[in-house]
């Protein structure tokens, strides 16, 4: 059920955290130029008005997830900090300081659930719009929530593609063996199913075996041990299915299916099962020196070519080629900036591509039968493309798209929006502290000069000097 709107005037005789915080902090500024209206109207619809208990308010569950990803925290984390923070409740709303935990950290998973990534491409646009507003400053809005500012139109922009890596152990074939057998056992406690045998001590001795398997004596008995164990776990995976009722085997026919799957697959086989509980995992080769494989999705970002902004951001479910995934990335680029770019600068892995709709794709080109000028506006574009890279490094280690610790599909679509999201909220914050510093420093100047002046021998005060 919809929450009920509190009254948020002042409830006690003492100051309310507007009054005792320090007004000059990036987190007061950002919560005063976001429209929370915009997020409460939109998302009003995803609740019952008269059934169910009551939520959460919308601003705070939204705040929580902004906060989530804007300090690299997790779900347990961000709600345990916001009881400590005062800045962190003024930023979702509060009033008056609140010892107590706003909401439990399950909550939140179900509100990412509840909004979709409609919701969460919302949240990119907010983004987006603030950054055209004067740092600190409240902006008016009308009743729809739109800017009465022109919005900025960034023409150009950077396109690229990076590994969105999956939170799974590095996956090898004797680890998947050994967590089907795991599985297996665990699924034959929760039916009381009894194996024929239970493979516990053979299993024991088979790991001692598979250490030191570098040495050249012990690399023939790890080898040996690995097939035995795959030999076991595929034992008691077709055990389970001959004991298993017809009720109790359309229950679990997914996780057997998938089991069997993971057993016949080859070493060169496409669409190959990397986790169990992960089996939509890819393995993506990126060409890098330190890391060969990493495991995970693809993840698409566009910036502006000036600005730096992240003005699009989305997840690519199969490994597909670069070039195909561009076409769905400028698509989202229109839906959520309302224009399409002029032209779109990638590099060599979007090979083939020319123009999509009305944006032109430029790709680096040999130089030959080019003019001295359009070889330096290509040079000066792809020395530009390459900031790229110094954001998506930026947007992984700083805003949680490192490692994706969200379950699904699903997941790898929510944390890379909100990872963006985060990193543009970000961008305005550092803005805003740049600006007040340069207005600090200018002040302390006109002060100085004030100073120096008055203490000049023969040069009096006068109130109607003018500086």
């Amino acid at each position: 059920m919809l929450a009920q709107k509190k009254d948020k005037n002042q409830l006690t005789f003492n100051s309310t955290l507007e009054e005792q915080i320090n007004k000059n902090h990036p987190l007061y500024a950002l919560s005063n130029v976001i429209d929370w209206n915009k997020f409460e109207v939109t998302f009003e619809k995803h609740y019952s008005k008269k059934m169910g208990a009551p939520a959460k308010e919308i601003r705070l569950m939204v705040g929580l997830l902004i906060l989530k990803h804007l300090r690299d925290l997790s779900d347990e984390s961000v709600v345990e900090q916001w009881s400590e923070n005062v800045y962190y409740q003024y930023f979702c709303g509060e009033k008056i300081f609140n010892p107590k935990p706003p909401c439990e950290a399950s909550e939140l998973v179900h509100f990412r659930s509840r909004i979709g990534k409609a919701g969460l491409e919302m949240m990119l646009e907010e983004s987006i719009r603030i950054q055209n507003i004067e740092s600190g400053k409240k902006e008016s809005s009308n009743k729809k929530g739109n800017s009465s500012k022109k919005k900025r139109t960034e023409k150009e922009v950077v396109v690229d593609t990076t590994v969105h890596e999956k939170n799974i152990t590095y996956p090898t074939d004797d680890k998947l063996n050994k967590k089907i057998i795991k599985r297996c056992k665990k699924i034959a406690e929760i039916i009381g199913i009894e194996f024929r045998q239970s493979y516990s001590r053979t299993l024991k001795k088979l790991s001692y075996q598979q250490r030191f398997r570098k040495s050249k004596k012990q690399s023939a008995i790890a080898r040996k041990a690995d097939k035995k164990i795959k030999t076991i776990a595929g034992r008691l995976v077709r055990d389970l299915e001959r004991k298993m009722t017809p009720s109790q085997m359309n229950k679990y026919f997914p996780e057997i299916e998938l089991f069997k799957r993971i057993l016949n697959q080859k070493k060169k086989d496409t669409r190959k099962i990397y986790s169990l509980h992960e089996p939509q995992t890819e393995c993506i080769s990126k060409g890098k020196a330190h890391k060969k494989y990493e495991f995970g999705s693809k993840a698409s970002l566009v910036i502006g070519k000036t600005s730096g902004i992240i003005y699009g951001a989305m997840n690519i479910e199969k490994n597909d080629y670069d070039g195909h995934t561009l076409p769905e990335a400028l698509k989202q680029f229109e839906r959520i900036n309302g224009y399409e770019p002029t032209r779109a600068i990638v590099d060599l892995g979007y090979r083939g591509m020319k123009q999509i709709g009305n944006t032109e794709i430029v790709i680096p080109q040999s130089g030959k039968d080019k003019t001295r000028y359009e070889k330096q506006k290509q040079r000066k574009d792809h020395r530009r493309r390459a900031s790229i890279e110094g954001k998506i490094s930026h947007v992984k280690h700083d805003f949680r798209m490192g490692r994706n610790y969200y379950k699904g599909i699903y997941g790898d679509t929510i944390n890379v929006l909100l990872a963006a999201s985060a990193s543009n909220f970000k961008k305005w914050m550092n803005k805003f502290k740049k600006d007040l510093k340069n207005f600090l420093l200018f002040f302390a100047g006109i002060l100085q000069n004030i100073f120096s002046l008055l203490s000049h021998k023969n040069l009096k005060f006068n109130p109607e000097m003018t500086f």
